[in-house]
């Protein structure tokens, strides 16, 4: 590592509700609004089928699984993972068909990890409506949790993160959703209205907000994040508005990482003018073990994101941790796993002139051409 850079762990979708809050020490009510589960722990089961026996209740630990040395073993300065469920008791479920939340006796888990914020703009934070939502903040405030992309207005949801780096330096972490990754129109925050912060869609004026918004925030020497919860969960293909949106961030509003997720598997990353793009991260961990729609996507395989940035932004290196779920337990992708995502990364990869090779130890490192 460079004497004046800093590592940001990039984690994808967060699922911690049914299945994963059923196995942690304080489950939540277990009863579920599906059209063909009813109860979270079915979730559970599902899981030890397919992969052997849950010992029950885990500690906060064992669902972050070879995250936690991973983490440790590489000095990483911030921790950002999008938390995709609402963490709260009360609320009414949403007429949505799949309804996310987590017991807040079980936030422990991302301390557990040492998570410094989540990402809140996504389709499932307000699955148990308006007071679900202010029990997610609350919950998230009472931990010390910092949080982007949800608020109790519009003012509050498109307020960055700020996040502290070393010689009085600044990591601002911007989140929006949009449309077509399930966030409907009456879930967006308004001027006294709470919800997420929500683009219509990805066109220019999109993208003069969001560069407002930043502009407003921004100090010299900061560094900045924005979070795209976008498009849909399954599919490779990057949408060309998608990649003109993603150029237009860094090129009109000084964006240096773009982080989107949504995809329930990875797909394509890009290096553009020195600035990382992650187009989808995947899950970091969910309670699909044992669900068989999707198969060859993959969604049980994802990575561990460290990027590590110069003082200006720019990506100095991107070491990607190939791992698997088992048991509801973040675990290492090996054999045929491991080269199952090396290959899709470098199918992936190769449309935005980027590659991946084998690094030290299990992990890989992405390849770009020099600017």
């Amino acid at each position: 590592m460079h004497s004046d850079s800093y590592t940001v762990f990039l984690g994808g979708d967060l699922m911690t509700a049914r299945g994963v809050d059923q196995i942690l020490p304080f489950p939540g009510d277990p009863r579920l609004y599906e059209a063909w589960v009813k109860d979270a722990g079915d979730y559970v089961r599902l899981a030890e089928q397919r992969n052997g026996p849950i010992a029950r209740p885990v500690d906060f630990a064992y669902s972050w699984g070879v995250a936690l040395p991973a983490l440790q073993r590489r000095h990483v300065a911030l921790r950002l993972v999008n938390l995709e469920t609402a963490v709260a008791r009360r609320g009414q479920p949403q007429a949505k068909g799949i309804n996310y939340r987590m017991n807040p006796a079980n936030l422990p888990l991302l301390e557990a990890a040492s998570i410094d914020c989540c990402v809140l703009a996504n389709n499932h934070v307000l699955d148990w409506g308006e007071q679900g939502l202010i029990d997610t903040l609350h919950s998230l405030d009472s931990h010390g949790l910092q949080h982007a992309g949800a608020g109790l207005h519009l003012a509050a949801a498109e307020t960055p993160a700020t996040l502290a780096l070393s010689d009085h330096r600044r990591l601002l972490l911007f989140a929006w959703a949009t449309p077509d990754c399930g966030v409907p129109p009456d879930w967006a925050a308004g001027a006294h209205q709470p919800g997420v912060a929500r683009l219509d869609d990805l066109s220019a004026h999109s993208l003069q907000r969001v560069s407002a918004c930043i502009a407003a925030t921004k100090r010299p020497g900061d560094v900045i994040v924005v979070s795209l919860h976008w498009g849909g969960n399954w599919g490779f293909v990057i949408a060309p508005e998608q990649v003109r949106f993603a150029h237009g961030l860094i090129d009109q509003a000084g964006v240096d990482v773009l982080y989107g997720h949504s995809s329930h598997h990875i797909k394509a990353l890009e290096v553009y003018r020195q600035r990382l793009i992650l187009y989808g991260c995947g899950d970091l961990l969910d309670d699909y073990e044992g669900i068989e729609s999707h198969a060859g996507y993959r969604a049980d395989l994802g990575l561990l994101f460290f990027a590590e940035l110069a003082a200006d932004g720019r990506l100095l290196a991107l070491e990607l941790l190939p791992t698997r779920q088992q048991r509801l337990s973040i675990q290492h992708a090996e054999g045929v796993d491991r080269q199952w995502l090396l290959d899709s990364l470098l199918r992936e990869c190769a449309g935005f002139g980027c590659s991946v090779r084998p690094g030290s130890g299990q992990g890989f490192s992405l390849v770009w051409p020099s600017e």
